[in-house]
């Protein structure tokens, strides 16, 4: 079973709490202690991320880590659940909405899509993941850090003091190793594309952006066209981590969420 964390009364409605690449339950420490008082919130460690580490290799794709969350919900007795992810977790989030219908009783995607739908791009993007996991591979985890945070991506992270500096040595924590084989199984190049799938959507699903995030407030705008489960609210000032650059108003947005799930 993952390793997770808890808090809150197993007894209230739950909501599931999915981090990002190279992210770990850890990461939800604040939002879980906010939302404890009314929800039970449960946080796994991802398959190559935090204590689950060491698994079958089944256990790194997008399938493998729905089935490995739905047992985990299974064990804590957990039917159903409004389901919150980050980045690759908000693409795992959406996986499992729309394999696992009847665990979910809402979405809230940060800063997340439904995969790459072109063929050839998604081709691409395996390259490139290929690339980023032998770099994890080469002994230079530091190295591979700062590079990764770099990115045009994280920019807006940059102009926040110590912010990208607490990431990294939060980040340290991980086995790049394990890393690695995460992002091979579960990067966006090897995940199947759900953009057609949008359409069967069943639950309400708030997907928030920042608004210095052109490429996901765009990506974001299109899911919703596409769905008419899916709602659009873009956070000012904020760029692709809404949770770290803008937390009154990311913790807001997530009980707007849970509201419109009906409480898990």
């Amino acid at each position: 079973m993952l390793n997770y964390l808890s808090h809150g009364d197993p007894k209230a409605a739950s909501i599931l709490l999915l981090h990002g690449f190279m992210g770990s339950a850890a990461d939800w420490g604040w939002i879980s202690g906010s939302l404890a008082e009314d929800f039970y919130c449960i946080a796994p460690d991802l398959p190559g991320h935090g204590k689950s580490t060491s698994l079958p290799d089944e256990t790194y794709t997008m399938e493998g880590t729905a089935q490995a969350v739905v047992e985990l919900m299974e064990a804590l007795g957990i039917q159903r659940a409004t389901i919150a992810g980050y980045s690759m977790g908000g693409r795992l989030a959406l996986y499992l909405a729309l394999r696992h219908p009847e665990r979910c009783a809402g979405l809230f995607l940060e800063s997340a899509s439904p995969g790459i739908e072109g063929t050839e791009e998604r081709a691409a993007r395996r390259e490139d993941d290929e690339e980023q996991a032998q770099r994890l591979e080469s002994g230079d985890f530091d190295g591979f850090l700062r590079g990764w945070y770099r990115q045009p991506l994280f920019a807006s992270l940059a102009r926040r003091e110590g912010m990208v500096e607490a990431l990294i040595e939060a980040r340290r924590s991980n086995d790049p190793l394990e890393l690695a084989r995460s992002l091979r199984g579960m990067g966006t190049g090897s995940q199947p594309s759900s953009w057609n799938e949008l359409e069967d959507l069943r639950v309400p699903t708030l997907a928030v952006t920042g608004e210095i995030d052109g490429k996901f407030v765009g990506i974001a705008r299109e899911m919703a066209e596409r769905s008419q489960r899916i709602f659009v609210e873009t956070i000012p000032s904020a760029g692709h981590n809404v949770r770290l650059e803008a937390p009154e108003a990311y913790l807001s947005s997530v009980r707007h969420s849970i509201s419109r799930a009906g409480g898990g």
